[in-house]
């Protein structure tokens, strides 16, 4: 009786283990897609916000030369 407890016992820790091993595969592989996913989003989004900053300060830029332009011509006025 012993024997048989012992094989019953061998059987039903290496069924755990492979089963807890197969889990711990099936949740990493789980784990690795929606990081993959909340990553691209992430990247998608940033490099949208990358575009607009962009835009913005090439527009303020714009704006502050024809100020600039604005600027020395009133003066070039005022001198003459």
């Amino acid at each position: 009786m012993g024997f048989l407890l012992r094989v019953r016992l061998a059987s039903f820790f290496t069924g755990a283990a492979a089963s807890s091993s197969l889990g711990l595969y099936i949740l990493y592989n789980d784990y690795k897609t929606a990081h993959h996913a909340v990553s691209n989003q992430m990247n998608s989004i940033y490099g949208s916000l990358d575009s607009r900053i962009s835009a913005l300060e090439k527009l303020k830029a714009d704006q502050s030369s024809k100020e600039v332009i604005v600027d020395e011509a009133s003066k070039e006025a005022e001198a003459t």
